[in-house]
């Protein structure tokens, strides 16, 4: 009764199918080793089929053969992945939408569940993530050498854990998989309708090479790509917008939209917890902290490679190993510009809120206007290296034994000349008022009144504030080693195949680095405006800036900006701004080893045993199959953590405050550790209803890991404590992962062809809730000038003369006053009349259960011999894991839900392969928090549609050109806090195109 899916002729080739299925250990592979021996004489003539056709009937295939509810997408051709970018393709499958960065697919989502959510694999093995983070960055890997990627998103006991949304497993190609020798190499020039700064045309090239030798038992196969790109990322930001500020504004200069009762006073509409928790409502007014232009050039390098060896040492035996390196250098030099409107109080001339509370207009004095130099080149390289040994034992009895070993590092501090990332302030604190506005239009804009009298600050006005100086290298390895088995018995009883096996995998990551802090002079020990010549800066005029959004009636404002050469301007401050100048608050880039900065470490051990069962059976004339499984884990977690001690808090002047860290002083190290375990079942039915009709029902439970930031043991708090920017962090290694109980039940209906329909509904119900919780303390020895004894006092000396009382003003009171005042007129805290800070400390916790639910439906069809073709597929979700916008603290969410849909039509025939693809994801909630808030407010980001297209036409059976257009319509991406007047962030990229050739041989 049980169905070959392999045709094969000797042991040799029943060995090699152990190690070249969709990937070690995993359920497809699984099946293809299933051979019945009457297969193993029968010569049959495979005709591969190409292209896009070929391609959806091989995904097809593995969709139909799978146990539980997978997908898969197969390479077009050797060298020919259907996107380049594998993010991009993924979002073609059911229920797959995708993040962006840079404007292109970085990360996933699966059914509603985010990038942390879901495990990428490759070829069976947990590799190596960057930063604290479990998410993989899919553009950090081409997919030259990608023969498929393969989506599990029920459970099963063989696949290791984390994928609580799904698991994708990267296959890649295997020199005995398709013996003889073969090769494809690609060459293109991508153009990038934003760039400004680069070349107009930078160039992609990709080869991949496969050879068996000494009677197809010995193979080599290598592939290697390397990919640039230049181009511009145009952006608007608001920081983060505060609840209820206290502002000190005349009745008659504001403007309340908010609904009032029969009194005149605000309504209540919102909630807030009390003291024990219980919900209270409350009015809010939201203001925005900081606004915020930038215009990036960016260029970008990535390299990749693999080199795999094979060896059929017998007939039963094969061994490999394999080599694959990435690495990706990202440079970005940029401009922005904006002003600071956080420290409110006494700074508020007038305002004016729409019916949410939210400010559409806000005008106040102080602070500053600044022109901003940014810097960085980053690196992220990758190394792994694996062994694998499949031994067919006997023709019912195999086994599988691989090891590995993968290591990336992070560091964005290459920039060879200043060695960090480098951020330079310049700009000035003299103006009269600024103002900020967002009645219309898609972006929010600001104007500055300047003591000069104008609306614009000219060269010989900018002058010094600060800068910043940041290196924070990373380093994340896995080790790992697997061992499973397949047993196929002769028992009957409709016993068909017993897979058992166990693993050993151990994850490291650590991180270390920090801010240097050029602090001098911050504007209030003069600017030094002279030591920057106007030659040094030049106008930009921006009435073409964003211009894919609409900033309103007004235009784009401010309408100009300066640019200046940031090593001169470095150079400079470090020849002017000295030790002899400034004393303590010279101008440094400083130093970043590991003995300077904190130090971060976490280490994590899982061990692994699995026994899944495979059973046939025929009911009532129907086939069944079912899947029975069990998985065990238990892991312990260790995190030894350095970290500074914060001496005190000073105010530098205006909205500069800054946090004081003990110098000289060694680090304090404490060790926290954790541990849990897990049993995690599994439960397939399939049933053939009749040859072209599969009904499918899943249950199993499967688990996503706390993330690796998350249960980091050290306490942080933030360098530059601006008034209402009181923050930190710390970690908690004792988190339980998110464990998750599915169910899954889908019908699919196979008719022709590479085509067919299916719809499925599944149900998540997740415990051990993983958030954010804010509590709000102190911390013995840092007191807070705001609010003390001599900060009351200056506001009272200041109104008694009829004067604003400004963060400035009140600051020259203080220091005029001469009491507690240091080096360079720090204010300095005074523990007898100066109150404790209160600080805003950000901690994970599990939290409870959520539930989440959808429906997904996908349909392809191929029109006969026509050459057209097309696919559509929807996914709908739901849950109780959506955020509450009237609720004013965090709550239990789901970052990424979201509705998505995908649609693709192509033709192929006479030479000609041209596919047009549109991908749609709905509004969704990114997350919850912002900067220096205690609220928890929203993320949100706007509804995405994007359309793409490829045209290649075969020369030859060798020879291919082609074209590609990614984002034809210029698609912006836009971002909004509880309601849409709270705008977080707006960017464009521009359409990008590609012209290149392909030449292929034995493929």
């Amino acid at each position: 009764m049980r169905k070959s899916t392999l045709f094969t002729k000797n042991r040799v080739a029943l060995a090699v199918s152990v190690v070249l299925g969709a990937g070690l250990l995993l359920p497809v592979q699984a099946q293809q080793t299933e051979n019945d021996n009457e297969a193993k004489d029968v010569n049959v003539e495979i005709i591969q089929v190409k292209g896009i056709r070929g391609s959806l009937a091989r995904s097809m295939d593995m969709k139909r053969d799978g146990s539980g509810v997978m997908d898969a997408i197969s390479a077009e051709e050797m060298g020919k992945f259907p996107d380049t970018n594998l993010a991009e393709s993924l979002q073609r499958i059911t229920g797959v939408s995708v993040s962006r960065a840079n404007g292109e697919g970085s990360q996933i989502t699966v059914r509603g569940f985010g990038p942390e959510f879901n495990l990428v694999t490759l070829n069976g093995r947990q590799m190596a993530g960057t930063g604290f983070s479990r998410s993989f960055n899919f553009e950090n890997l081409s997919s030259e050498g990608v023969s498929a990627l393969e989506i599990y998103k029920t459970a099963r006991a063989d696949v290791p854990t984390g994928g609580l949304g799904a698991t994708v497993n990267i296959v890649t190609a295997k020199p005995l998989q398709n013996p003889g020798e073969r090769y494809s190499i690609m060459a293109k020039g991508l153009h990038d309708s934003s760039n400004k700064a680069g070349d107009d045309v930078t160039p992609e090239l990709a080869g991949i090479y496969s050879n068996t030798f000494m009677d197809d038992r010995f193979g080599v196969s290598a592939n290697f790509s390397f990919h640039r790109r230049d181009f511009q990322r145009q952006s608007a930001n608001v920081r983060s917008w505060q609840l209820n500020p206290s502002l000190s504004v005349d009745a008659a200069d504001i403007v309340d939209g908010r609904p009032v009762d029969a009194n005149g006073d605000v309504i209540p509409r919102f909630w807030r917890p009390d003291e024990n928790g219980d919900l209270q409502p409350v009015t809010a007014a939201f203001f925005p902290q900081e606004i915020s232009f930038a215009r990036e050039d960016i260029q970008r390098e990535r390299t990749n490679g693999q080199v795999t060896f094979q060896f059929a040492a017998t007939d039963n035996v094969i061994l490999t190993l394999d080599h694959t390196i990435s690495n990706a250098v990202t440079g970005n030099n940029s401009l922005s510009w904006g002003v600071w409107n956080g420290s409110f109080g006494g700074n508020a001339n007038a305002y004016e809120l729409d019916e949410n509370g939210t400010a559409i207009y806000y005008n106040s004095s102080g602070d500053d206007g600044s022109f901003t130099g940014f810097r960085e080149t980053a690196e992220v390289d990758s190394k792994a290296t694996g062994f694998n040994l499949a031994w067919a034992f006997s023709d019912t009895l195999s086994f599988n034994f691989d090891a590995h070993t993968s290591k990336t590092t992070t560091d964005n501090g290459k920039d060879k000349g200043i060695g960090a990332q480098a951020r330079v302030i310049l700009g000035s604190a003299a103006l009269s008022s600024k103002e900020y506005f967002f009645r219309d239009g898609d972006i929010p804009g600001y104007n500055i009144r300047w003591l000069n009298g104008s609306n614009e600050l000219s060269p010989n006005e900018i002058g010094s504030n600060f800068s910043i100086f940041t290196r924070t290298p990373g380093e994340s390895e896995v080790d790992q080693v697997q061992f499973g088995g397949e047993w196929l018995p002769e028992l009957g009883y409709g016993l068909a195949a017993v897979s058992f096996g166990a693993a050993y995998t151990k994850q490291s990551l650590s991180g270390s680095g920090g801010s240097n802090n050029a602090n001098a002079p911050g504007f209030n020990n003069g600017t030094f405006a002279e030591i920057f010549p106007d030659s040094m800066f030049t106008r930009v005029d921006l009435s073409d800036f964003l211009d894919e959004f609409s900033f309103g009636a007004g235009g784009v404002s401010p309408g100009y900006a300066y640019t200046f050469n940031i090593d001169e301007a470095i150079t400079r401050q470090l020849a002017a701004l000295t030790e002899d100048v400034l004393g303590a608050d010279a101008y440094e880039i400083g130093t970043f080893g590991p003995d300077m900065f904190p130090v971060n470490r976490i280490e994590e051990e899982t061990v692994s045993l699995y026994l899944s069962t495979e059973w046939e059976f025929e009911v009532k004339g129907y086939y069944v199959d079912v899947n029975l499984g069990l998985r065990y884990e238990e892991t312990d977690i260790v995190s030894p953590a350095k970290s500074r001690v914060p001496e005190y808090v000073y105010w530098a002047g205006g909205s500069e405050w800054l946090t004081q860290f003990a110098s000289g002083g060694e680090l304090v190290e404490v060790e926290f550790t954790g541990n849990y375990d897990l049993l995690l079942p599994m439960f397939d039915v399939k049933v053939d209803i009749t040859d072209d009709w599969v009904g499918r029902f899943s249950a199993g439970k499967t688990i996503t890991r706390p993330g690796l930031g998350q249960m980091l043991g050290n306490l942080s708090l933030t360098p530059s404590p601006k008034i209402g920017a009181r923050s930190g962090s710390r970690g908690n290694p004792n988190l339980k992962p998110f464990e998750s109980t599915n169910l899954d039940l889908s019908l699919e209906y196979y008719y022709g062809e590479a085509s067919y329909a299916a719809i499925g509904l599944f149900w998540k119900d997740v415990d051990d809730w993983i958030d954010n919780s804010q509590v709000t303390t102190t911390f013995e020895g840092l007191h807070d000038v705001y609010l003390g004894q001599r900060w009351n006092a200056a506001v009272a000396a200041i109104e008694a003369r009829g004067e604003q009382a400004t963060d400035g003003a009140i600051y020259n009171e203080i220091v005029a006053n001469g009491v507690g005042i240091g080096e360079n007129n720090r204010v300095l805290p005074d523990p007898n009349t100066d109150p404790l800070i209160q600080w805003t400390i950000n901690s994970p916790e599990n939290v409870g259960a959520r539930k989440v639910n959808g429906l997904e439906f996908a349909v392809q069809h191929v029109f006969g011999d026509s050459g057209f073709g097309t696919g559509i597929n929807a996914t709908l979700v739901d849950g109780d894991v959506e955020y509450d916008n009237v609720v004013l603290a965090a709550q239990a969410i789901l970052p990424g839900l979201s509705n998505s849909a995908n649609w693709q039509v192509f033709y192929e025939k006479h030479g000609w392969s041209v596919k047009l693809t549109a991908a749609w994801r709905d509004e969704y909630l990114a997350g919850q928090g912002q900067p220096d808030t205690t609220d928890a407010p929203p993320n949100y980001v706007e509804e995405y549609l994007q359309w793409d297209l490829s045209v290649n036409y075969a020369v030859n059976d060798n020879l291919t050109v082609f074209f590609e257009g990614i984002n034809l319509t210029n698609e912006t991406e836009r971002s909004f806090g509880r309601f849409e007047r709270q705008f977080l962030s707006a960017a464009q990229y521009g359409p990008r195109y590609a012209i290149g050739v392909r030449y292929t041989l034995g493929n």
